[in-house]
């Protein structure tokens, strides 16, 4: 049974998140080091000690390594609230690819690694990037991948190029998806392997322009030449990649659509409120019957995208693994995030294609969501193969 009301201590986190984003996260939205291809470092660092203080930091986290320990539906609430700005998951180390990579090496991860890896990084100390997407290559089908690696000695050599990489630029590790040349009776097969940045190896070749612009330091295009990556730092077992991402990408897909509905209820208020204060022929524009519409399918749709998010983290908290639920949970609330962005840029007007507001940041991020973690068309896909065969 899904409760549709917050119990007391999750409306008492919301209500503080939202206060601490709204009072000292948004201010700094203006900063210079906000830059057009995110937050740059010594802006997260900053934004990060204001989380701290106010102990607001990694709420996704287990308690055993500094977080609140929160389960899917308490962090829905919480990522929502965070998510009324585009800085709030920067500040509070729950904004991709890190939450995600968090979720992933708790789960999957050896305890050797948790201590190397984990421990630091959701304490803060380094960020990370995720490196599937391939030019040409793996992105929605992660089987396409070009990326390899094949044995040598108690090491792995990794050699390819990976693209649109979050974060890559300042990263302190990564996890490298790529397909792994068997080699006598050592398997191989889709894997994923755990590298530092800073070594041979790894190059940044290209820093890529986005529509959008809240990950700190923004995408980049990342080359592997003849990498080694001793094999203690293969993540899980060689050659079951393609189970791993499942792990990874379905809370994740959730965490995105619950920070971006924050960033959707932020712009729905900001057009709200000119929709009052706005006058024209006579009255308040909100009071014209095109602009109460597109006031009252915000206000519908905002609700639907909640209660499908609730929905969907209710069977992860009962132990589902939540793919299906998740590619539905996915599509629709990206599909309806942009459209509810995109009524707020018309009612604001021109000022809503103006910097003047945040509502033109998040519709360029809500644009981009549609496809980030699968488009529309391939979750489609998968829900159709899926009711197909299984009714």
């Amino acid at each position: 049974m899904i409760a549709f009301d917050p119990t007391p201590e999750q409306e008492a986190l919301r209500a503080r998140i939202e206060t601490f984003v709204m009072e000292q996260i948004v201010p700094y939205e203006k900063d210079p080091r906000n830059t057009a291809h995110g937050p740059t470092e010594e802006l997260r660092i900053e934004l990060n000690a204001l989380a701290r203080s106010a102990d607001l930091f990694v709420p996704h986290v287990p308690k055993q390594w500094g977080g609140m320990g929160l389960d899917h539906v308490s962090m829905a609430i919480a990522f929502e609230a965070c998510g009324l700005s585009p800085l709030g998951p920067i500040a509070m180390h729950c904004a991709a690819p890190d939450e995600g990579n968090m979720n992933l090496l708790d789960k999957v991860a050896t305890d050797a690694q948790k201590e190397r890896w984990l421990k630091p990084f959701a304490a803060g100390e380094f960020r990370s990037c995720f490196a599937m997407t391939e030019p040409w290559g793996a992105g929605a089908d992660p089987s396409a991948m070009k990326t390899k690696g094949h044995y040598d000695g108690d090491n792995f050599v990794v050699n390819g190029v990976k693209w649109l990489i979050t974060g890559a630029k300042g990263a302190g590790f990564t996890i490298i998806f790529c397909d792994v040349e068997p080699s006598g009776d050592k398997p191989g097969g889709p894997t994923m392997l755990i590298s530092d940045m800073d070594v041979p190896g790894i190059a940044l070749t290209r820093e890529i322009k986005s529509l959008d612009s809240s990950f700190t330091n923004g995408h980049w295009e990342v080359t592997y030449d003849n990498l080694r990556i001793p094999s203690e730092n293969v993540l899980g077992k060689v050659g079951e990649g393609f189970r791993y991402v499942q792990v990874r990408l379905a809370p994740a897909r959730l965490t995105h659509c619950m920070r971006w509905l924050g960033g959707a209820v932020r712009a729905h208020k900001i057009a709200l409120d000119y929709a009052r204060k706005r006058e024209a022929f006579g009255q308040p524009i909100g009071k014209h019957g095109e602009i109460g519409a597109m006031l009252a399918e915000n206000e519908m749709e905002l609700q639907q995208c909640r209660l499908m998010v609730w929905w969907a983290c209710a069977v992860l908290d009962k132990g589902g693994q939540g793919r299906h639920e998740s590619s539905m949970v996915k599509t629709s609330v990206s599909e309806a995030l942009f459209r509810i962005a995109d009524r707020c840029v018309q009612i604001l007007g021109g000022m809503g294609v103006t910097g003047d507001t945040v509502v033109e940041q998040i519709f360029r991020e809500t644009r981009a969501f549609r496809i980030y973690d699968g488009p529309s068309e391939v979750h489609k896909w998968a829900i159709s193969r899926r009711i197909m065969k299984n009714g």
